[in-house]
């Protein structure tokens, strides 16, 4: 009995000290692991592949952006057009964006498509070295999204745009989304002085 009473307190200083020898053992290869001693971790492995499935997914929608951005571009007819300077106007400039509302876009579509209307009306003053743009940045780039129903409605206001001297851009969708190639979405009316510009957008509704 004293043997087994004897054994019992030493058969639990070894277990005891197993415990705590395997404890640190643990602890120093979890932070060998960590540092990299033993190669990548699991944890960089995994963080690693979320970040690439996010770029790559960022990359498609990107290059989505960007051709139909090169289309849009590309098959703007007036991109030559002469825009009055309103050298002697003081007047409060904006932008307004004419949507069709015949092709179903999405809110997301249509929001893409005023970004290419607004850049492409950008850099046809920009190009002419227009000071309606300093202007406009000054007053804060004031921008109006208004709608129309057919391509011959926004082929008539970009008629009286020209006329006027405002600028005016038609933007054709690349069709590789929601609509078919070529299709005219959204008319960019100005930066003009405001008095002009409602000449040919004032009678339309908001969109």
């Amino acid at each position: 009995m004293e043997s087994r009473a004897t054994e019992l307190p030493s058969l639990w200083a070894v277990a005891f000290g197993a415990s705590v020898v395997a404890g640190i053992a643990g602890y120093f290869l979890g932070t060998a692991s960590t540092i990299g001693v033993f190669g990548t971790n699991t944890q960089q492995r995994v963080v690693s592949n979320s970040s690439g499935a996010q770029h790559e997914k960022g990359h498609d929608d990107s290059e989505t952006d960007h051709d139909n951005a090169s289309e849009s571009d590309s098959e703007d007819s007036e991109d030559d057009q002469e825009v009055n300077g309103f050298e002697d106007s003081t007047e409060e400039c904006k932008l307004v964006l004419v949507v069709r509302t015949d092709l179903g876009m999405t809110k997301g579509k249509i929001a893409a498509q005023c970004s290419h209307a607004t850049l492409a009306c950008y850099k046809t003053l920009l190009r002419q070295n227009s000071p309606i743009l300093k202007r406009w940045e000054g007053y804060g780039q004031a921008k109006v999204a208004v709608q129309v129903k057919s391509e011959d409605e926004l082929l008539i206001l970009q008629a009286q745009a020209i006329s006027l001297g405002i600028c005016g851009q038609i933007i054709h969708d690349a069709g590789r989304t929601q609509i078919a190639s070529g299709s005219a979405t959204v008319l960019g009316v100005g930066p003009a002085p405001k008095s002009v510009v409602d000449q040919v957008t004032g009678h339309l509704k908001l969109l």
